[in-house]
């Protein structure tokens, strides 16, 4: 077995060679569509359609990557949606959510992330589940090694993208927690010296960065698409991961929609934030004392039980 495993090895490295030879030797012939584009986009802007400036400077198209994404792209895509769909528990909606929530693959559009989030998980998976074979073919002389080793590698890549997940969305939640005091302060501020809800995020928006600001721009391009500004606060409340920004964007829809008091409202909140980051960190405190306590006491313990038992066969059996 560990021979056919060296030899399966060698033949897919042989395999992988002569195919990067075949597309370094015989070019695809380049597309007629970039060179054409840019007699078109007035065509397309009169039908309403996008100007599409971007897809002139597009490498995928002409070189062998794009012929291979042309090809087995659809395949691999059709086979990820499934795969993600067996082994993920909240659905293509709820996985959709969580993605924006960490906010990951922003430079894609919102409908393409949870594609691109599939297709990757289906690599990992399969990358982790190859090694494991092979390391197990390679190491062991039967194949219950390398089937185990296979089956380990498919349960860690398809569960290493999910926490991937999970922990952007835990560190974004932290820099939102952070960043919503300050946020809440300079809104009050700018409602303070005059303006509505909307000049205030925009003035922010404009010269301010960071989790919240982003999706306080989101809210703004909401509204510039034809949204109210209330509906467009309520639905980036609905999809934030951080409870007090979420606090915050309701209100702004409030007073944006009966024209509430933001300013003593805000700094309100700003004063919930504090508190809620202020025993957060007593809580941190509290369990990071704990922790240090368990290396003591796993170092004194068994000495002070050999010290505290030692005696006792003396003292039971006498000095016999």
């Amino acid at each position: 077995m560990k021979s056919g495993g060296v030899d399966l090895l060698i033949s897919v490295m042989s395999g992988i060679a002569a195919a990067a030879l075949a597309s370094l030797l015989v070019r695809p012939t380049r597309r007629l569509a970039p060179r054409l584009r840019p007699y078109t986009v007035i065509s397309r802007t009169s039908l309403g359609k996008s100007p599409d400036v971007l897809g002139l400077s597009d490498p995928g198209s002409v070189n062998g990557a794009g012929v291979v994404a042309r090809l087995f792209g659809p395949m691999v895509k059709s086979l990820a949606v499934r795969f993600g769909r067996l082994v993920e528990s909240s659905g293509d909606e709820g996985m959709a959510l969580k993605l924006r929530q960490a906010g990951l693959y922003t430079s894609l559009p919102e409908d393409d992330r949870l594609q691109e989030y599939r297709v990757r998980q289906l690599g990992t998976t399969v990358v982790a589940s190859l090694v494991g074979v092979f390391g197990g073919a390679l190491v062991g002389d039967g194949a219950s090694l390398a089937l185990l080793l296979g089956v380990l590698g498919f349960v860690v890549g398809a569960t290493r993208s999910r926490a991937a997940v999970d922990r952007a969305i835990e560190e974004r939640r932290d820099r939102m927690r952070i960043e919503i005091y300050t946020i809440n302060q300079l809104l009050a501020m700018r409602v303070r010296v005059g303006g509505g809800v909307i000049q205030a995020v925009q003035q922010l928006s404009q010269r301010g960065s960071g989790a919240v600001v982003e999706e306080l721009k989101e809210a703004l391009r909401l509204h510039r698409s034809g949204m109210s500004a209330s509906d467009a606060f309520s639905r980036v409340a609905s999809t934030t991961p951080e409870a007090h920004a979420a606090r915050t964007y309701a209100l702004l829809a409030a007073a944006d929609e009966r024209g509430a008091d933001l300013g003593e409202a805000l700094l309100a909140l700003s004063e919930d934030v504090r508190e809620g980051r202020r025993e957060a960190m007593r809580r941190q405190a509290t369990k990071r004392r704990a922790a240090m306590l368990i290396p003591t006491i796993a170092i004194l313990a068994p000495v002070m039980l050999l010290f505290v038992a030692a005696p006792l066969p003396s003292i039971v059996f006498g000095n016999l």
